[in-house]
């Protein structure tokens, strides 16, 4: 067999594989899924709500070691920055703010989008307690270099700043442009660069804006989750190899503590699509990402994400979304962005 057929066979029977996997886990991820307008509409704020949900349920064990605490059951609040149940950190804050300018400005805008990072940064713009908290040293040093240099795409370049500032906001991208996923790609990988620059994070950005993007539209979990999914030809044309390794699919078989709730952007990938292949609901997903402490509210929020787009706003527990801090705001930039999709 030429190494053309042999490398289609093996990607054949890892995807075989993988399916198999997934349906012993969730007898449901291998069943077709409605594609209506009703139906989108409801996974595309599923994107953001459960990014914001993830984020408030990880932050109670934000920066422990995995299995120093009892484990998480609901969002109950407090953590290092003592919050409210309900309350949720940079993660939230940046996605709202990468939301308000793509809502705002009608399209992607990235000198925008780095001015109302800044205006978080300095006036506590969207966050949810009127200041700055927890946010990254690689976005930091990002946003300074930004205010001296008035270069969009100030984030480093360097794989040792590789971590998942841009991967833990990204919700807001695909679901303004899943109608259109070679774009929606694209733009994942420049939204990363605004701070994260990192090879390491624009490829996750755009291996997972297509993820999100699939959701969105109806793809299965069987689909989502098979080998070097995307929703476009050529969508992962490039992938730096670590975030290459994962779409491939090495969170099917590896287990904590190898998978682990890390800041690396490569880990914080892994870690987030485990949960999400090893669960049947939102919630049991969500619970499982947090639980791997160290980075939680990253996990958790990067985690929602992706299930909040493919279970959709309805199947994230309704005690979770009622809670939620600002939840105004939140579900009126989900609408603006689900009417900029058109």
């Amino acid at each position: 067999m030429s190494g053309a057929g042999s490398d289609a066979g093996a990607a054949l029977r890892a995807g075989d594989a993988a399916a198999a996997a997934l349906r012993a886990v969730d007898p449901a991820a291998a069943s077709g899924r409605d594609t209506g307008s009703v139906a989108r509409r409801d996974a595309a704020r599923g994107a953001l709500i459960g990014l914001a949900v993830g984020d408030a349920l990880g932050t109670t064990v934000e920066f422990t070691s995995p299995g120093s605490f009892e484990p998480v059951t609901d969002i109950v609040g407090g953590g290092p920055f003592g919050l409210e149940p309900g309350e949720w950190t940079d993660d939230t804050s940046m996605a709202l703010c990468l939301a308000e300018s793509l809502v705002e400005t009608g399209g992607f805008d990235p000198l925008d989008q780095m001015r109302r990072y800044v205006r978080w940064w300095r006036e506590g713009h969207l966050s949810v307690n009127g200041r700055c908290f927890d946010i990254g040293n690689a976005t930091r040093a990002a946003l300074s270099s930004f205010e001296r240099s008035g270069d969009a795409f100030s984030g480093s370049e360097d794989s040792q700043s590789a971590g998942n500032g841009s991967l833990m906001r990204l919700a807001p991208v695909p679901m303004a442009f899943h109608h259109d996923p070679a774009a929606a790609l694209r733009l994942a990988g420049e939204s990363s660069r605004t701070t994260h620059g990192a090879a390491e994070c624009v490829s996750a950005c755009r291996y997972y804006a297509g993820l999100m993007v699939g959701a969105i539209n109806g793809a299965t979990k069987a689909e989502l989750l098979a080998p070097h999914y995307s929703p476009v030809a050529g969508g992962l044309d490039g992938l730096a190899p670590g975030v290459a390794e994962v779409a491939g699919g090495s969170f099917l078989h590896r287990e904590p503590p190898v998978v682990r709730g890390a800041g690396y952007v490569v880990r914080s990938l892994e870690a987030a699509l485990w949960a999400f292949a090893r669960a049947a609901s939102f919630e049991e997903g969500a619970l499982l990402a947090v639980n791997l402490g160290e980075d939680a509210d990253t996990i958790g929020a990067v985690y929602g994400q992706l299930a909040g787009a493919y279970y959709g706003e309805s199947g994230i527990p309704e005690r979770w979304r009622e809670v939620l801090a600002m939840r105004d705001v939140i579900s009126r930039l989900a609408d603006g962005l689900v009417a900029l999709a058109g």
